[in-house]
């Protein structure tokens, strides 16, 4: 677990190492704030070295960075910077979109293709860095910047607009302790004396400072820098002040809800924490995402609610410290073929994503547990306890022994499994417990219906047993086999509405709540409704009309079963939640063969059901 760190001044280079208690103590999420200020140091020299090596390959030709100055021209402006004022390059260089920045672009070298802009714009991005260090630094320099559609990025501060006749154009930059210019052909843009602040052809960088005693979270609320995205450099997206303010204040709950249920988290987490892109507010949910270029960053949508928020800060800072982990060590070797099943996730997933996966709901998990044992009236932490432990562990059982795995991530695995199993032996109140297992049965199920396609020999015999009114195929004596290797391609849409609802139920006033707003979750149906309400003859009813309409439906083949099952078990249910894909499929081949009359989809069910596990 190496890695050079850079020093051109012609010293003897050192290495970055991270020893095996630290590696294990980041693994367990019990690791403070040390282990991860190594990760950083880390982060840093790879990005020195990154940008090092795209300022030479592109100085090397005019084509590269014409119409800028030459890239080696930003470089030495940074070097300056670190005399005069290192902490001002440090704050560049831990920017999380210098890292998104450099290795987009260098991709974009490497593979040799066209971006969302010419390549000296992206290339002239390190001018950008440079302005913004020396910005910072309050020293006199003097260069010239990429203006993407009119708007010049100075990262770390804000963003100037400066009116352009072409999308893509060149500004100049004056600076000096007596303050910023930028200039177009025929515009101006002066830097307030707080670029945090806006000015007119202005917009500041706004930042949220949360307290929690003393200790304290501040980060960016990055909606500006054109590298704040996950694939592609994006526009800046603008909060208005009342969006701004809303994010502050349910912030400010959310660090104080961390502060009190994880104290070991939130001493490391202000680390590896220091910015947060914000998402426009998702119905009913909120989705948040990050890349391990953008080490210190986090994508989240709005939301009002601080222990949801807190859940997904917490998910987030799971993956920031296991990218910045994998850029010291190699969990697993080279395997993007997407063939696992991630109960997080809709669609099959490589082995590397499913160990992010895990890493992250292990650290959710983690967090419900903390809330539900505060307070053991909250019947949705419950529930979110119930569900993750189980669906981690599950997760975890199926991949700890991956012949892709290196030794280091079967340690890693390990030290998970260490803390994650004895959870698994932890008292829930039978409601949320329920609806846990139902969430992760309705999710498995339907992923199962979207992905899974039975052997086609297997879909024949058993299709020619039911036509000769067989009680059993003879196939069932030497077994029934599994299909193993699932297709990325979904057959048929799903939205997980009952999970949506689920929640809303168990939440605060949740009865009420859902009845009046359950019609208003995406995609949920009459008969989810009457699901989640614990009406489950009515439920099942309803998925029987969408069935005999759509009988290849995969929500309500699924909500079928759940139904079902919350009645009474038997057959059928089995059928259609551990086999659902060979339910459709038989029904699908009496369909075709036989129009009319076709048996419904539940008689199919029960009679598989009697024999398939």
């Amino acid at each position: 677990m190496e890695s050079v760190e850079p020093d051109y001044s012609g010293a003897e280079l050192s290495r970055h190492q991270l020893l095996w208690p630290d590696f294990d103590a980041i693994a367990r999420g019990d690791a403070g704030a040390d282990p991860l200020r190594r990760l950083r140091a880390a982060e840093r020299s790879r990005r020195l070295l990154l940008i090092r090596s795209l300022v030479e390959v592109a100085t090397k030709s005019e084509d590269l960075y014409r119409p800028l100055p030459s890239p080696e021209t930003a470089w030495e402006l940074l070097a300056r910077v670190e005399r005069a004022a290192p902490q001002a390059l440090e704050a560049i260089l831990a920017h999380p979109y210098t890292g998104t920045w450099v290795g987009y672009t260098t991709r974009l070298y490497r593979q040799d293709v066209t971006g969302v802009c010419p390549f000296w714009v992206h290339a002239g991005h390190v001018h950008c860095l440079a302005a913004a260090a020396a910005v910072r630094a309050k020293i006199h320099f003097e260069t010239e910047l990429p203006v993407w559609r009119g708007k010049v990025a100075l990262p770390t501060l804000g963003m100037a607009h400066l009116p352009a006749e072409a999308p893509f154009t060149v500004a100049e930059i004056r600076g000096g302790p007596g303050g910023v210019e930028i200039r177009a052909r025929n515009s101006r843009v002066r830097l307030p004396a707080r670029p945090s602040t806006d000015a007119p052809g202005w917009l500041g960088l706004r930042e949220a400072v949360s307290w929690s005693g003393d200790q304290r979270l501040a980060v960016r609320l990055d909606d500006l820098d054109p590298y704040r995205g996950l694939y592609e450099p994006i526009a800046p997206e603008r909060l208005n002040p009342t969006e701004l303010e809303s994010w502050r204040t349910v912030l400010d709950k959310a660090w104080q809800l961390l502060t009190e249920r994880m104290p070991e988290l939130a001493e490391a987490l202000p680390v590896g924490l220091d910015s947060l892109v914000p998402a426009p507010a998702v119905p009913f949910r909120q989705p948040s995402a990050s890349t391990g270029e953008a080490f210190g960053s986090a994508i989240v949508a709005y939301g009002d609610d601080p222990a949801t928020l807190a859940a997904a800060l917490v998910h987030e800072f799971q993956h920031i410290r296991l990218g910045g982990l994998l850029h010291l060590v190699q969990l697993s070797r080279d395997d993007r073929r997407e063939r696992l099943y991630a109960p997080w996730r809709d669609d099959p997933r490589p082995l590397g994503g499913v160990l992010h996966g895990i890493y992250a709901f292990f650290g959710v998990t983690a967090f419900w547990r903390a809330c539900a044992a505060a307070d053991p009236a909250d019947e949705l932490a419950a529930f979110e306890f119930a569900l993750w432990r189980g669906q981690v562990w599950r997760t975890l059982a199926a991949v700890r022994v991956d012949e892709s795995l290196t030794a280091a991530g079967r340690r890693f695995l390990e030290c998970v499994a260490a803390k994650l199993q004895p959870w698994q032996d932890e008292t829930v109140a039978s409601g949320p417990s329920t609806w846990a297992r139902f969430a992760a049965q309705d999710h498995y199920a339907v992923w199962r219906i979207r992905h899974l396609r039975p052997d086609p020999g297997t879909v024949a015999e058993l299709t020619a047993a039911w036509r000769a009114g067989l009680s059993r195929p003879r196939l069932f004596g030497v077994g029934m086999p599994e299909p193993r290797v699932p297709t990325p391609v979904p057959d048929g849409e799903w939205q997980d509405s009952r999970t949506d609802l689920i929640r809303l139920r168990l939440g605060p006033d949740g009865a009420a709540r859902a009845f009046a707003h359950g019609s208003s979750v995406p995609g949920a149906t009459e008969a989810d409704l009457h699901f989640v309400a614990g009406r489950p003859l009515e439920a099942a009813a309803g998925y029987r009309r969408t069935l005999a309409a759509d009988p290849d439906d995969p929500a309500a083949l699924a909500g079928l079963g759940l139904a079902l099952s919350a009645h009474s078990t038997g057959p059928a249910a089995r059928a259609l939640l551990h086999r659902p894909e060979l339910v459709r499929a038989v029904h699908r081949r009496l369909l075709l063969d036989e129009p009319e009359p076709t048996p419904s989809v539940e008689a199919i069910a029960g009679w598989l059901g009697r024999f398939t596990h």
